[in-house]
């Protein structure tokens, strides 16, 4: 039975290759050709870290590719356009006019929002499983600055509400667009129509927000990308608890990097406890973080898969650490789910086991729990994860997302973060 298992585990191992050599395009790897044909920021992030243990130089030029998109600002743009293809996603370079901006890099294109900051918790994976230490330890001298930017950028651009948070301007900041968290911030937004074609958009539900995402862009760009635009006037600002526990983990990963690259660990020690402080005081309520509508006052009742990421933390306080487990572990999430973890509370009634981020499961958060359970010593819940993840993509292939109930795949097939973070979970598995 086991070397049944060894065998099937190198073929699933073989096919995950096959799919990151087929969509990667000169040191980068896109999403899915075709249907995303440029390279995203945590997109691109997961490849890493997927790569970390097998291609120290991959995993390398991939972080190294996104980051010559970064601004001057510090800010590192949640796409880096490929110019062959410059136009062949909506919305494209036409639409968010980088190269007019003086901050913008030279000679690449790039959109004018962010992402997730998963870039250090990257790096710090190439670092502990390199087998070439001087290589590695190169790349972290390289890198870490650019790391340090972008980490200086958020705190001093996009700490809208004042304590400590990063605030995300744009559902697409989040990395989970169509979240129903963002409903009723959007909903209180002007009701938009654009003449765009409509075969140029990704496919989308009819009754879905994209208009006010791309109005939401479009006054962004008009400001001229400012940051007292943001802070005074932007009708869409977010404390959102995935962006920050992200941010928290990625400051705790520059830590223990800052030795290698010659730099003192404690401003982003200290950095780490300010947004754990702040996540607890402002975003935590009835056994999940929430997002927190700057705009509205409020915070949004939805419970979704983003309220787990502060549980990246390995310094979160035990009892609240616990409750966030009870909560994933209940029939909200994992407990009514065949194939955890769905991306909407299950009883939510905005639910929708096949609308991207409203219900369907994801290899990527599959993975940022296993990782979150890990920390806190939940070895069986880690093993859960891990095994449902891998059965995922064994029955359905190396897809965008999955059916929480059957498994079937949705969305984009070949999808370049399942097949990354299926070899990590793969190499845990055997160590295991």
């Amino acid at each position: 039975m086991e070397a049944r298992s060894a065998v099937d585990d190198a073929a699933l191992g073989r096919e995950a290759w096959s799919v990151l050599d087929a969509n990667r395009t000169g040191s980068a790897t896109v999403p899915a050709p075709g249907l995303y044909p440029h390279q995203w920021s945590w997109d691109s992030a997961f490849v890493a870290i997927g790569l970390a243990r097998w291609d120290t130089r991959r995993a390398a030029a991939e972080l190294l590719s996104l980051l010559a998109g970064q601004w001057r600002t510090g800010m590192v743009p949640h796409i880096v356009f490929h110019p062959a293809r410059a136009e062949a996603y909506f919305p494209g370079p036409s639409v968010w006019r980088s190269h007019d901006h003086p901050a913008a890099p030279t000679g690449v294109l790039t959109s004018g929002l962010t992402q997730p900051p998963l870039h250090a918790l990257a790096v710090r994976q190439v670092w502990r499983h390199a087998a070439d230490r001087d290589e590695a330890a190169a790349l972290v001298r390289r890198i870490y600055p650019m790391l340090a930017a972008q980490h200086d950028y958020l705190a001093a651009t996009r700490d809208l509400g004042g304590a400590g948070l990063a605030a995300i301007v744009h559902p697409w900041e989040s990395g989970m667009d169509d979240s129903p968290v963002w409903d009723e911030p959007l909903e209180a937004l002007p009701a938009v129509r654009y003449a765009y074609r409509r075969e140029e958009l990704p496919e989308r539900h009819p009754d879905s927000h994209h208009d006010r995402y791309v109005w939401l862009a479009l006054r962004y760009r008009d400001s001229g990308y400012d940051g007292a635009y943001l802070r005074l006037d932007h009708p869409f600002a977010i404390e959102d608890p995935m962006f920050n526990g992200i941010w928290l983990a990625s400051c705790q990963a520059l830590a223990e990097l800052a030795p290698v690259a010659g730099s003192d660990p404690r401003p982003h020690e200290e950095a780490a406890a300010r947004i754990r402080t702040a996540l607890l005081e402002r975003l935590w309520s009835d056994g999940l973080f929430h997002a927190l509508d700057l705009r509205g006052g409020r915070l949004i009742p939805v419970r979704a898969i983003g309220g787990f990421g502060p549980l990246l933390d390995p310094g979160l306080p035990f009892e609240v650490a616990m409750a966030l487990v009870a909560t994933l572990e209940s029939a909200r999430f994992m407990g009514a789910a065949g194939y955890p973890v769905p991306s909407c509370e299950i009883r939510a009634p905005q639910f929708d086991r096949s609308r991207y981020w409203r219900g369907p499961s994801w290899v990527n958060t599959n993975w940022l729990l296993r990782r979150a359970a890990t920390v806190h010593g939940r070895t069986e819940l880690a093993r859960q994860l891990t095994a449902a993840t891998l059965r995922l993509v064994r029955q359905a292939g190396f897809r965008e997302c999955f059916d929480p109930f059957d498994g079937s795949g949705r969305g984009g097939r070949d999808f370049s973060w399942s097949a990354a973070l299926t070899l990590d979970l793969l190499a845990d598995s055997a160590e295991s």
